[in-house]
């Protein structure tokens, strides 16, 4: 399926084309057919004598419908364009070229309507014009049909020409990110609302759930429909029609996208190229009421130029883009830029960075990815797919990273580790960057929860203090030779135990349980701090820390002036 939309001046014939071409009139709308002009968009579709399919978007000739147009246009294969012979080329030809060119459509063909109107002469200089004024344009080479609508001549002809057309014209890639601009939200008869776009990306399927954005809504596709036929799966590059359950229609509308939040990353300012018109009267400066346009949809944006104060006629520069809303945009997106004071358009581009992390005084954007990646110094990988549409393979774990960040952060993290000496540094003070890194340095280990050297002794393990404390058994005396960090470190490995101030050996923690044991096995009610002091041979300073400890871990539990046996008395 290729998606194909009319473009020309207004009157020209681009609706009784799709209507001869269809037997579809795409003029939806009663005063549409009243005044005999086409105000919003329409939709046709035929299959081609090759069996292939193809949709017609019908966009409006009106200046003062182009705002219309370009809804129509974001999301097409290729451009039907149309030029009555009897009028020849019109200022709206020239915009509607110029639109699809800043779009960057690559494929095209010309009818020449109304062909029956006027003589083999007049018909030629008509032909030799148009050749003239789509000099320079992807439309240079384009075929250039002669057609009638009234008398069928040329029609044949035109049809042939439409399958060459979508033959050389590639199919809508498929990267499993699906998007859909909405055109168009409306409520149906027994079925809610329905939306409609042109699929592109990716594919959608029946009773998956969508979000809508920048709406900031989701809901269930109930059904799908193509072509006015129902399926419960559709590709990218189809005219999509999707009947949403948990939303109202009066909550999306033109301009929304329809896709998967997770796999996007909505953002108010975009860096991208902009190339002026060369027709333009005037500079493009930041000063103006602009207006972009994006997908099916029309954003309030202002702009700031990168690098000098302006761009002149003709000539291509970068600016940065503050929307409005937040789009669900990626780079290679193309958008139309309009002067909303002058009522004109001024030009178009790419996308080059969804979401600038640079200041404008410093952004130079290009299409790089090393240039993102670069500005970024650490990002994931699902984040830079949603940026760029590429997947690129991790630097380190799940991080894509800069070659000067890594080196940077491998270098502090190396430094903080030998500054914290035989203690080790903390893993719990590392970011989930640095902890990512520390995983693949060979010379650092972790152990308890720091991270030291990997060859380093464990003086801990071996302090004297340890010793001292575990000769003085169930009354140790006061740890010398350890000051406050050391003796803090000992109890966080476990090398120590310290309880209501005094610090035991771990050996007089167990000495302490088994005899809390041995006493409640000879008095299952509960025995007294008396008892168990005298048991011990200890002091009540000695004995009350160690029957606290007791408590804490569950071996006994106080009640009252009693220690009774605690849930995990039976494993001592």
């Amino acid at each position: 399926m290729r998606v194909v939309a009319t473009a020309g001046h207004v009157d020209h014939g681009k609706s009784s084309l799709v209507l001869k071409l269809t037997g579809t009139d795409p003029d939806r709308f009663a005063e549409e057919k009243r005044r005999g002009l086409t105000i919003d968009l329409g939709f046709a579709h035929t299959t081609l004598p090759s069996g292939e399919g193809i949709s017609f978007i019908d966009v409006p000739g009106h200046v003062r419908f182009l705002r219309n147009m370009l809804a129509g246009v974001g999301g097409i294969d290729a451009c039907l364009f149309v030029v009555a012979a009897t009028e020849g080329w019109k200022p709206q030809s020239e915009e509607h070229l110029r639109i699809l060119q800043l779009l960057g459509l690559r494929h095209g063909m010309i009818a020449l309507t109304k062909a029956d109107l006027v003589d083999d002469e007049w018909l030629e200089l008509q032909t030799l014009d148009v050749i003239d004024r789509v000099a320079g344009s992807f439309l240079a080479d384009a075929p250039i049909m002669p057609v009638s609508c009234t008398t069928g001549s040329g029609v044949d002809a035109l049809v042939e020409e439409l399958d060459r057309l979508v033959e050389r014209t590639r199919p809508a890639p498929d990267h499993d990110r699906p998007r859909l601009w909405v055109d168009r939200s409306f409520a149906a008869k027994g079925s809610g609302t329905v939306v409609t776009g042109t699929l592109t990306g990716g594919s959608l399927q029946v009773d998956e759930y969508i979000d809508v954005v920048p709406a900031g809504r989701s809901a269930r596709i109930r059904s799908i429909q193509s072509n006015g036929r129902t399926t419960p799966a559709i590709a990218a590059g189809h005219r999509v029609a999707l009947n949403l359950a948990g939303i109202d229609h009066h909550e999306i509308s033109r301009g929304d996208g329809v896709l998967h939040l997770a796999q996007w990353r909505p953002s108010r300012r975009v860096d991208a190229t902009l190339d002026v018109l060369q027709s333009l009267d005037h500079d493009v400066s930041r000063r103006g009421a602009y207006i972009a346009y994006f997908g099916s949809g029309e954003w309030p944006a202002k702009i700031r130029i990168l690098g000098p104060d302006s761009i002149r006629p003709g000539q291509a520069g970068a600016i940065r883009l503050h929307l409005a809303s937040a789009l669900p945009l990626v780079r290679g997106d193309r958008y139309i830029l309009r002067e909303s004071g002058r009522n004109e358009t001024v030009g178009g581009g790419e996308v080059l960075d969804v979401a600038p992390v640079l200041p404008a005084s410093k952004a130079a954007p290009d299409h790089s990815v090393e240039r993102l990646i670069a500005e970024r110094r650490w990002t994931t990988v699902d984040d830079l797919l949603a940026l760029t549409g590429e997947h690129v393979p991790p630097t380190i774990g799940a991080w894509v990273v800069s070659p000067p960040a890594l080196a940077e952060t491998t270098d502090e993290l190396r430094s903080r580790i030998e500054a914290a000496g035989a203690i080790g540094l903390d893993v719990a003070t590392l970011d989930e960057r640095e902890r990512t890194v520390l995983s693949t340095l060979a010379e650092f280990r972790v152990d308890g929860g720091r991270a030291l050297a990997a060859d380093a002794r464990d003086e801990f393990a071996e302090h004297p203090v340890l010793e001292q404390l575990r000769a003085g058994g169930a009354s140790p005396p006061d740890p010398t030779g350890a000051d406050r960090t050391t003796l803090r470190e000992l109890v966080r490995r476990g090398l120590l135990v310290e309880r209501d101030g005094i610090h035991f050996h771990p050996s007089a923690v167990d000495q302490a349980a088994r005899t809390a044991a041995e006493l409640l096995r000879h008095d299952p009610e509960g025995i007294t701090m008396s008892q168990l002091r005298d048991a011990l041979g200890v002091s009540r300073k000695y004995a009350l820390p160690l029957a606290n400890e007791l408590d804490a871990r569950g071996i006994t539990r106080r009640r009252g002036d009693l220690r009774i046996g605690g849930p995990r008395l039976g494993g001592v």
